[in-house]
């Protein structure tokens, strides 16, 4: 395991989004996020099928920054539940995961 992850975040508007990444990437806490869409969402809440259009944040960061990462999802999302998953990057180029590790290790080391 090379300790990376990628967080996956969505949200309605896509100054959400932005404000996410930046304040992410601002803090070091991820060394990358991409924002993608609009996209399509299907989704059950509170008894009913939702639909609704969003707009993902791929977030690549250390694990070991996922909680710090996490908590600072929920200070701006704006859901009363958001999406906030991590997922294991099992592979990836030498170059780009040092890059990724560096991004992220000046004020978290």
């Amino acid at each position: 395991m090379n300790g990376f992850v990628q967080v996956v975040t969505t949200v309605s508007k896509k100054s959400d989004a932005e404000k996410i990444s930046e304040a992410l990437v601002g803090r070091r806490l991820a060394a990358c996020v991409q924002i993608i869409g609009p996209i399509k969402s299907v989704y059950r809440w509170k008894g009913k099928t939702e639909y609704a259009k969003e707009w993902a944040c791929l977030i690549k960061t250390r694990k070991t920054l996922y909680k710090k990462v996490e908590s600072a999802i929920r200070k701006i999302h704006p859901y009363e539940i958001p999406e906030i998953i991590a997922i294991s990057i099992v592979e990836g180029s030498k170059d780009y995961l040092k890059w990724l590790s560096s991004e992220t290790i000046k004020n978290h080391g």
